[in-house]
């Protein structure tokens, strides 16, 4: 049974304790969907000072919105536009400071003035994104950009 955690110590170590809680939670699980869903709920609950956490799904050239927490979202993003095509189409995860500086930034909550995507990779291609949205400006940092790429691994690994 899931039981929530409470954070106290430092931010690696609240990451480490969540990647732990996400483990528990898709132990045994297949389904990608769900555990994308607990994964962003997840999330959701642990991070501060967001207003969005979620996937969007590789479909052909293009990202699908997937399981998420949050305002209504695009729906389609092409490979290669905003933040989150950027992310998918170079394969690395894309930290941006102030989504307003970014060129070709998609505005799906005209709240958010930060944002982090993390390319999800199996088999050396892209399946999807983990995408979060902040209404604070440099709100994601190294240590975020670090710890959500493992906590991507290891929602991918299941």
């Amino acid at each position: 049974m899931f039981r929530p955690i409470a954070y106290s110590g430092t931010r690696e170590e609240n990451y480490a304790l969540v990647i732990e809680q996400l483990k528990s939670l898709i132990s045994g699980e297949r389904n990608f969907i769900a555990n994308l869903a607990n994964a962003a709920a997840l999330l959701n609950q642990f991070l501060s000072d967001i207003n969005w956490v979620g996937f969007y799904l590789a479909d052909g050239d293009e990202l699908v919105l997937g399981p998420f927490q949050g305002l209504p979202a695009c729906v389609r993003i092409p490979f290669g536009k905003g933040v989150c095509g950027t992310a998918a189409a170079e394969r690395r995860t894309v930290v941006v400071p102030d989504v307003h500086q970014f060129p070709g930034h998609i505005a799906c909550d005209a709240a958010s003035q930060s944002e982090i995507v993390v390319p999800l990779m199996k088999d050396n291609r892209v399946i999807g994104v983990l995408d979060i949205d902040s209404p604070v400006k440099n709100r994601f940092d190294d240590i975020d950009r670090r710890c959500l790429e493992q906590f991507a691994s290891v929602l991918i690994s299941s």
